[in-house]
């Protein structure tokens, strides 16, 4: 029997709990299935372990912000190195290896074998960061790392679409980023413990680590690779602009070249790829520098409440955790009213998160300098600022993987995510060398911190709720399938393209090679 290049046989009548499913045609004439049939224990399964892979594959970055100054210290590293540890030291690997270990997953079909071996590799060099005693050998730890998270997101929220019908996916996804806000929590817990106990912060990375390698041995044991699901687009726009190579005259080269560009060729040409891209990267570079900062800031501003980075981490936890399965389970309810109700949760929450965000960095100056009046104001501007920012992770991306062509979605996700880590990693970067010769203990860097916080974070926010809304008639279009249409693209969209790319990779050159330059 001929065999699908996704993992199942072409023409096949059953779904993996044995009901019938009839397959339909999308994408040049590959067969998908409109609905998928998973029975509820293996969707739970596979959602269970790629959530814990997908929390611990980015503990790392938790360890970096709660620790800041135990790694500081330990490592002997100045402001301007930490930045490069947060934010280019994995920000340019990822960008660079998410694309083709993303395509090879799409193009064999074994996207569940690809991702267990990034599992293994980045819990590898979890350890091996754990084991670091200098700048150098962090840095090439991290680096490591970068090579084996950057298929991590694209490959779980790929496998996830395929898992459950296309109203539902949106809380599937917001499942997986749970393990996000949960990160935060169990950070805050463990670094209280750790001061308490003096017990080192690279006890921690060693820990998970091992514990990954285990995770990534279970997915490859209890996942199946599922068929995939048609996305929501009008099959011909795919058919006219994302035909993928089927010939069998054609060399396995010809048909790999011709498959990634006619991928890249369709997203080219999606109207609202772009923006929503370009919004989305504004967004995260707010994010990235509030969790990389904000928890030893909050700990500096408010030195008499040791227990702060504890609540700190519960507050992130429980209000995030719950406000992003809201997010989901609000855009499930009104599936069929509307299919941009993520774009307005998006845009609308972030700019008026900003307030509270911008409240809870002088939350202590409102209140006179008090110490214990200023940290009431804290958690409750704190607890708003999440609740209303955070409603997007899971309900965009699970909006992005089904503008996509199924057959190679965990390809263009990569390109979405890719491009978003170029920008966004810039923000750990810029508050680095701008604070590069202040000391880390000071009242100095407190105030320059706050200002560094008090203007990145809003500002992304604004720019991306900006273009998240100017995105919502665009997204309409290109679910109608009015991709732009002609032969070839003309030279204004190129113009664009070229600009883009331009100003991101002199953007992440400048920006490297200066803080390398002032790293010490």
């Amino acid at each position: 029997m001929e065999k699908h290049q996704d993992g199942g046989p072409l023409g096949a009548e059953e779904s993996l709990d044995g009901r019938h499913v009839e397959p339909t045609t999308q994408d040049a004439g590959t067969k998908f299935l409109s609905r998928p049939e998973v029975p509820t224990w293996r969707i739970t399964l596979s959602l269970a372990l790629l959530f814990l892979n997908y929390f611990l594959a980015q503990y790392d970055k938790f360890v970096l912000s709660y620790f800041q100054k135990d790694v500081v210290a330990s490592l002997n590293l100045s402001s301007s190195a930490y930045g490069i540890l947060s934010g280019y030291a994995t920000g340019i690997v990822y960008a660079l290896l998410a694309l083709p270990a993303a395509y090879v997953a799409d193009y064999t079909g074994a996207r569940v074998w690809v991702l267990t071996i990034s599992a293994i590799w980045w819990s590898l060099c979890a350890v091996f960061q754990g084991l670091s005693h200098n700048f150098w050998q962090i840095l090439l730890a991290r680096i490591g790392m970068g090579v084996g998270q950057a298929p991590v997101e694209a490959l779980s929220v790929s496998l996830i679409s395929d898992l459950m019908g296309k109203r539902y996916v949106f809380f599937g996804e917001s499942v997986l980023y749970v393990g996000v806000y949960i990160g935060e929590a169990v950070s805050g817990q463990i670094a209280v413990a750790f001061a308490r106990t003096n017990t080192p912060w690279n006890t921690a990375l060693i820990a998970i680590g091992i514990v990954g390698i285990v995770v990534a041995i279970f997915i490859r044991i209890l996942i199946r690779e599922p068929w995939r699901q048609t996305s929501l687009i009008n099959p011909d726009a795919f058919n006219n602009y994302g035909e993928h190579s089927s010939s069998a005259s054609r060399s396995k080269i010809s048909h790999a070249y011709q498959d990634a560009k006619s991928t890249f060729n369709y997203v080219f040409r999606m109207r609202s790829f772009w923006l929503l891209t370009l919004s989305a990267s504004f967004r995260q570079l707010s994010g990235n520098v509030f969790g990389y900062y904000m928890p030893t800031y909050l700990s500096d501003l408010y030195p008499s409440h040791p227990d702060i980075l504890s609540k700190y981490g519960i507050i992130v936890g429980v209000v995030g955790s719950v406000t992003v399965l809201l997010g989901g389970l609000l855009t499930s309810a009104f599936w069929h009213r509307t299919k941009t109700l993520p774009l307005y949760l998006v845009g609308i929450g972030g700019m008026v998160s900003s307030v509270f965000v911008l409240l809870m960095l002088f939350s202590r100056a409102v209140q006179g300098g008090s110490q214990n009046s200023g940290i009431k104001v804290l958690y409750g501007t704190m607890s708003l600022a999440y609740l209303t920012a955070e409603l997007w992770l899971g309900v965009i991306n699970s909006l992005i993987v089904l503008l996509l062509p199924p057959r190679y979605k965990t390809f263009g996700l990569s390109i979405w995510a890719a491009t978003q880590v170029l920008v966004y990693s810039a923000g750990p970067e810029i508050i680095g060398l701008a604070l590069r010769n202040t000391n880390p203990s000071s009242q100095a860097y407190i105030r320059g911190t706050r200002i560094a916080l008090a203007v990145i974070i809003p500002v992304g926010y604004w720019l991306a709720g900006i273009g998240f809304l100017l995105s919502i008639p665009l997204v309409k279009r290109d679910l109608a399938g009015e991709v732009v249409r002609g032969g070839k693209l003309n030279m204004g969209r190129k113009f664009g393209f070229g600009i883009f790319g331009v100003v991101v990779a002199t953007m992440v050159v400048v920006l490297f090679v200066v803080s390398i330059v002032y790293r010490a």
